[in-house]
């Protein structure tokens, strides 16, 4: 039953890691924060510094900030100057709060995947020819399975996602590969074929295809600190984009509905990923990170992203917005909200359902 433990942890760490995004811009700042917590409902331990209250709560699931001035017109809170209360800030001050929350999600996912790729190397499929397409270019131009491809037109090839990349980007006619047979080094001369292929979001696309498929072995690298960093980016950037570009497809409804999940599909994966080990838990860990931190810049008003554009909105306008329109829209938010957690629920119970 460790997942269990594992459950608390993740859920309670991403949400005391967005929220700790909140506090520390906002002291960047110079808001006042009344109470920084760790968990909710009832304190249990804490200590006061200045006007801040720092607290321990009875549930450790995550946590919360609170900060002074939150409502509007609020010319004094218990023990904070005029300047310190939140809303009497410029609306770009508020935007860099609010949007701390997002950004640090996305820090602790890149952090995850730093501190794996610096400990454990960065890992992949290997670049190493499995199946051939019968009468594929690859074929024709004298590859064979078990060859390694080492470089491509002059680019050297690490992974196999390299290796797809690089084809499926290229213009050219003619593709120089370099390739590793039993030891003996090949230059081979390929030419590629503009073929339909099915794209991760099942839309059938037209790209360069040389005709081979990767076979089932991996490799790691081992990187130093800054190789390591820069992968890290690199790796957190892509998750972004590829979760960004489904929830767009989901909108434009590409992506079917049922595929949503909420948190017992998540409650399921870790307990998956918790019977492989402990670098997977961490793996899901930055997945959901950063699924957290996009979904609350999307542009609902009970969401960060939501307030963002009124704060923007603020800004443009030269004004605040008339209060009962950012009521009626956070209502509005509240309900869309709500409707998307149900039908998360939803899909989580039928897809358990089927599975059994």
């Amino acid at each position: 039953m460790i997942w269990i433990i594992y459950l608390f942890v993740v859920f309670g760490g991403l949400i005391f890691f967005h929220e700790f995004g909140h506090f520390i811009v906002a002291r960047m700042l110079g808001i006042g924060v009344k109470t920084f917590s760790l968990g909710f409902g009832p304190r249990l331990a804490g200590f006061k510094m200045g006007n801040t209250d720092y607290r321990l709560s009875a549930v450790p699931l995550g946590g919360y900030v609170n900060l002074a001035g939150e409502e509007r017109d609020m010319d004094l809170d218990s023990g904070f100057r005029s300047n310190q209360l939140f809303m009497n800030r410029p609306p770009w001050h508020r935007m860099m709060v609010v949007a701390a929350g997002p950004i640090f999600n996305f820090i602790l996912a890149w952090l995850i995947f730093w501190g794996i790729i610096l400990s454990q190397g960065q890992m992949g499929l290997k670049a190493e020819v499995g199946n051939l397409q019968p009468n594929g270019p690859a074929e024709i131009a004298g590859l064979k399975p078990g060859d390694e491809v080492l470089a491509i037109d002059g680019h050297n090839i690490t992974f196999f996602h390299d290796l797809s990349e690089i084809i499926q980007s290229s213009e050219n006619e003619k593709l120089e590969f370099k390739i590793n047979r039993n030891g003996t080094l090949l230059n081979l001369e390929v030419k590629p074929r503009i073929q339909e292929n099915t794209n991760l979001f099942g839309e059938k696309i037209r790209v360069p295809m040389v005709g081979i498929m990767a076979s089932d072995k991996t490799t790691t690298v081992q990187l130093d600190g800054m190789q390591s960093f820069y992968a890290a980016s690199e790796q957190t950037w892509n998750v972004i984009s590829l979760i960004g570009e489904s929830i767009v497809k989901m909108i434009e409804r590409v992506v079917p509905i049922d595929s949503i999940g909420g948190p017992i599909m998540i409650a399921q994966a870790i307990k998956q990923q918790s019977e492989r080990g402990i670098l997977h838990i961490l793996q899901l860990t930055a997945f959901i990170s950063i699924n957290l931190g996009l979904l609350n810049l999307l542009p609902i008003p009970v969401l960060d992203g939501g307030h963002i554009i009124f704060f923007g909105l603020e800004i443009v306008l030269r004004k605040p917005l008339d209060e009962k329109l950012q009521a009626a829209a956070t209502r509005v938010g509240l309900f869309l909200l709500l409707c998307l957690m149900a039908l998360a629920i939803f899909n989580d119970i039928v897809r358990t359902w089927v599975a059994k």
